[in-house]
């Protein structure tokens, strides 16, 4: 296996942006966003930078690009990339519910370090000011959708027919009464024809969540076995996730554990029709005395990563996966250091973990394990990535566009916030074979 390299001193990611990592096979380029804190090398001068790091793959070298200066220190402003067909880049980001505005800028042709100026869609009238968070591109029946968290903290769109020169409202997603914070989180994956997602009721922090599937297609959103929920999607009134199809009910028991608070992941599709989903699970959330449940608010000790799998003509199939350990930070008890599938082997995942899923050792730090597909499902070979770290090695990305490489990304070092961290972006690049055990 190669050694990894650090192709960016200062950044990290949150995960309900994408794509944060794309490569271009035609140029060699890896391009990665990302959000400079000022605990990290540049420090204040530097912190809240939107950068994007441009790697030459067949020299490892690395290019910081800075699409927006001192933006705001915190990892949820990351931005989305997208490839033009004209061989532009499109970025897309926001900030963390501060304002109401989605920026993008575009990039010189074929080249990723060189920008246009910064636009930017107001959403302030729709919002009443109550702001905005995420980027996520997709295209579909050739236009592009923007999905953000906006009217009522619901999943909204924008819409572009100019491959992101300029972008108008397209409508609300889902709607629903809001509970805490904002309502559910949502990842998407699109093939053509079709954008996939999975998305939670609400903050697992407020509400006992349960994770939904449904796609869009032709107009319509459409549960997993293709029923319609919405015949108008992202128009007029917008239906409640609970009617999509659910795939990890709160309460379900696997490997020995109840689950609860159940948060998404990641998700992937294939040209086939299948889906892949990693979700993250309270595993230790049962009712307790005052005492107990008070501690157990201060931390999570037991998370759980899940794997659904939908097969065309078998449906879902959910297994345990691996052991997330406790929560991430004492603030936020259901962050984990994330599970990321490979976009081109569905039966391939990469997880963050302190516990060794070869053997359910304890480890020091959060490590990276490549995990592969034994048994249907029922069980994983596992191969480490990281191992004896001297710090945490957090939320893993396997960036797509190249089908002939595995690009494979994470962030390594101390996170005590979203807004507070000193990581560096690890890239480990290697050749795709066969054999993942």
């Amino acid at each position: 296996m190669s050694s990894p390299s650090v192709i960016n001193d200062n950044g990290a990611w949150c995960w309900f942006q994408d794509e944060r990592a794309l490569v271009d096979p035609d140029a060699g380029l890896l391009v990665v966003g990302s959000i400079a804190a000022p605990e990290g090398p540049g420090g204040l001068q530097r912190s809240a930078n939107v950068e994007l790091t441009v790697v030459d793959l067949a020299t490892h070298t690395a290019q910081i690009v800075v699409l927006h200066e001192n933006f705001e220190a915190d990892d949820h402003d990351v931005p989305a990339l997208w490839r033009r067909r004209d061989g532009r880049w499109l970025a897309m980001y926001a900030k963390h519910k501060t304002d109401d505005l989605v920026r993008w800028r575009v990039s010189e042709p074929g080249d990723p370090t060189r920008w246009g100026p910064e636009s930017m869609f107001d959403w302030s009238a729709l919002t009443a000011g109550r702001g905005v968070t995420y980027a996520n591109i997709h295209e579909l029946d050739g236009r592009l959708y923007c999905f953000t968290r906006a009217i009522n903290d619901d999943q909204c769109a924008l819409v572009s027919d100019d491959d992101g020169d300029t972008w108008s409202f397209a409508g609300k997603l889902f709607t629903r009464p809001k509970v805490g914070y904002v309502n559910g989180y949502t990842r998407y994956a699109s093939t053509p024809g079709r954008i996939d997602l999975v998305t939670t009721d609400h903050h697992p922090r407020d509400y006992d969540n349960s994770i939904y599937h449904g796609y869009l297609a032709a107009g319509r959103l459409h549960r997993s076995d293709g029923t319609v929920l919405d015949p108008h999607a992202l128009h007029g009134d917008a239906p409640s996730q609970e009617g999509l199809t659910r795939i990890l009910a709160s309460g379900t028991e696997l490997d020995g554990a109840v689950l609860t608070h159940a948060w998404t992941s990641d998700i992937r599709t294939a040209p086939d029709g299948g889906i892949a989903a990693t979700l993250t699970a309270r595993g230790d959330d049962r009712p307790a005395s005052f005492e107990e449940e008070y501690e157990r608010m201060r931390e999570i000790r037991d998370l759980r990563f899940v794997h659904a799998r939908f097969r065309p003509g078998r449906g879902w199939a959910v297994h345990p996966l691996a052991l997330a350990g406790p929560g991430l930070l004492p603030h936020e008890q259901d962050y984990t250091g994330l599970a990321a599938i490979d976009p081109y082997d569905l039966d391939t995942v990469f997880v963050s973990t302190p516990f060794d899923p070869r053997d359910g050792a304890r480890t020091r730090h959060h490590e990276i394990y490549r995990g592969r597909i034994a048994d249907d499902g029922e069980s994983w070979q596992w191969t480490a990535i990281t191992s004896g770290s001297d710090a945490d090695n957090l939320r893993p990305i396997v960036a797509p566009g190249d089908p002939t490489r595995t690009a494979l990304l994470w962030f390594r070092g101390d996170m005590t916030a979203s807004q507070h961290y000193r990581c560096e972006i690890m890239l480990l690049d290697e050749p795709r074979t066969t054999d993942r055990a």
